[in-house]
């Protein structure tokens, strides 16, 4: 199975996969402990950053609908 990233209304993106991994901005990996699937914070009022931890309930709203971006520039 693929790599699947879920945006979420009102809250995290959602990770699934068996094989993928998350890196800080120097290419340090965070130990995942073998998860496949963790959420990650939107709101950034996650207390667990860069993971979310639910704080965003009744703080953060998006309703997450899918669109085509436009053509990549040459």
């Amino acid at each position: 199975m693929p790599t699947k990233i879920t945006v979420n209304n009102n809250g995290s993106l959602r990770i699934e996969g068996e094989d993928f991994e998350i890196v800080d901005p120097q290419g340090n990996a965070y130990g995942l402990q073998g998860r496949t699937l963790v959420s990650i914070c939107r709101c950034g009022l996650s207390s667990n950053k860069p993971f979310c931890d639910g704080s965003h309930k009744g703080h953060f709203e998006h309703n997450a609908v899918a669109f085509d971006l436009p053509p990549k520039k040459a």
